[in-house]
């Protein structure tokens, strides 16, 4: 008589989604043993922003913003390691330069993704439940459509952003003039007959397109750079100032009230939405040499920042027409144009596969998730296995959140609090900068009052919240109520 057999063994974590992210992830757990990981896409390949991969445009990361060098440089999954596979470390030596071309950084990860044995292209995770004390995961396969399932004890949301549409824009929802940067270089040759093009957006991808445009386009063509923000200002590159990039600043963020938290993420912006100083310079240079031996005002040009887009529409006689507001001065006109790119930035989306459980999730008051330090998401205690995300945090962990440089140390964080031990060391301090205030001993009974509470014992006031210092590991699974 035959034996039934055994149900494979649950996975130790599961990855839905593979971006550059979880395909961090993926690398850093292949070599610990002891660890069963499955990362699913449901995409046929790995793919990295495709339609922002412009000839010359270059990552706003060094190259040690890979997939695991910043956490683990010996790792066979490095940069350095794909150049040398690539036959490419001496012309990458003698380029010299830390910045890579973004079509690079896709095909490394590609070079990656292609060979990691845990990652599963092809394989769409259409449904999440609990399933006692693990998760069961519905998969298809998107070319045979057959149907699997798995059981794993935790999860890693990886599933990335979405393009954002702005409100003023829903009635150009579809048109073929009107679309997202998301889509540029699929979209790009349907400009070809414009007469007149419009971009939004005054981040890295706005600055990317425009610059683009003005390479590729005659002079006959009218462009135009509206921007909300009051200047096109660069993004900090200081060295300080790039510590806010750093596990330190996380930490110190994390522990920050809720609505503080939400305050800085917007008045952080030129840390994490403005162009690069160079793509900025890159602009000025070609537009001066275009005007050359001619009055400025003669290129066909515009650049306007402090002007917001309130509504736009298809135009009454073919095009399109768009309702603007100065902001300083209130004025509003109506500016017409052939077709508008819209460079308006990206979301984090729930997934479909996780309706099945989101009524286990403790959800904040913004519908958003409550992320631990670990980056595990509060759920109810019905489920008992992890749930974590990545890049759906900037709420709670701050501006580093969609940046590369922290994505290694990241997983690496996660692979370490799936595991239960330290599969990966990190460490104590990262940052010169203490973004906490000190707490200054004070000796007790002398003329400054009675000794100074520990830090963890300071009372939060109104006016003086109890903030963590930057080289303290603080856990709050509910942080920001």
């Amino acid at each position: 008589m035959d034996t039934p057999a055994a149900p494979p063994a649950p996975y130790d974590l599961l990855g839905v989604g593979i971006g550059p992210f979880n395909l961090s992830l993926a690398a850093l757990a292949e070599p610990a043993p002891g660890l069963r990981t499955l990362f699913c896409d449901q995409r046929p390949e790995f793919r990295w922003h495709p339609g922002m991969l412009v000839d010359g445009a270059r990552m706003q990361v060094p190259f040690l913003a890979d997939l695991v060098s910043l956490v683990d440089p010996t790792n066979r999954w490095s940069f350095l390691n794909y150049l040398r596979e690539q036959d490419r470390l001496f012309p990458f030596y003698f380029a010299e330069r830390f910045q890579l071309p973004r079509r690079e950084y896709d095909h490394y990860c590609r070079w990656a993704a292609e060979r990691l044995g845990n990652c599963r292209f092809g394989t769409e995770v259409t449904a999440l439940h609990r399933d006692g004390a693990l998760y069961r995961a519905e998969l298809r396969d998107t070319a045979t459509g057959r149907r699997t399932e798995v059981h794993a004890r935790n999860l890693a949301l990886g599933v990335g952003t979405r393009p954002v549409l702005p409100e003023a824009f829903t009635a150009l929802d579809g048109h073929p003039r009107a679309f997202h940067s998301a889509d540029y270089l699929d979209r790009r040759e349907t400009l070809d007959d414009a007469r007149d093009i419009t971009v939004v957006g005054s981040g890295q991808s706005g600055a990317e397109v425009f610059l683009d445009l003005l390479r590729r386009v005659g002079e006959g063509v009218r462009l135009r750079w509206l921007t909300r923000t009051r200047a096109l200002a660069p993004m900090e590159y200081s060295k300080l100032g790039l510590e806010h990039f750093t596990p330190d600043y996380t930490r110190y963020f994390h522990g920050l009230p809720g609505p503080v938290r939400d305050t800085l993420v917007e008045a952080q912006w030129q840390l994490h939405k403005a162009a690069s100083a160079e793509t900025l310079a890159e602009i000025h240079d070609h537009l001066y040499e275009r005007t050359i031996g001619r009055p400025i005002d003669d290129a066909p040009v515009e650049i306007t920042p402090g002007t917001a887009v309130t509504d736009a529409r298809p135009g009454p006689c073919g095009g399109l027409e768009l309702r603007c507001r100065h902001g300083d001065s209130g004025v509003e006109h109506v500016l017409r144009t052939d077709a508008v790119v819209l460079a308006t930035g990206y979301r984090a989306a729930r997934p479909a596969a996780l309706e099945p459980l989101a009524h286990l999730i403790d959800w904040d008051a913004a519908g958003r998730y409550r992320v631990d330090l670990d980056h595990r998401v509060a759920t109810l205690p019905d489920l008992v296995g992890g749930l974590y995300v990545q890049n759906a945090e900037l709420h709670t962990h701050g501006v580093g959140t969609p940046d590369l440089g922290l994505g290694a140390h990241r997983a690496a964080v996660i692979l370490n609090a799936v595991a239960g031990r330290t599969v990966h060391r990190l460490p104590e301090r990262t940052a010169w900068t203490g973004f906490a205030p000190p707490v200054t001993p004070v000796t007790p009974g002398g003329p400054t009052g009675p000794a100074a509470p520990a830090m963890g014992d300071v009372p939060a006031t109104a006016d003086v919240p109890a903030v963590p210092r930057p080289q303290e590991w603080t856990r709050a699974a509910t942080a920001g109520r």
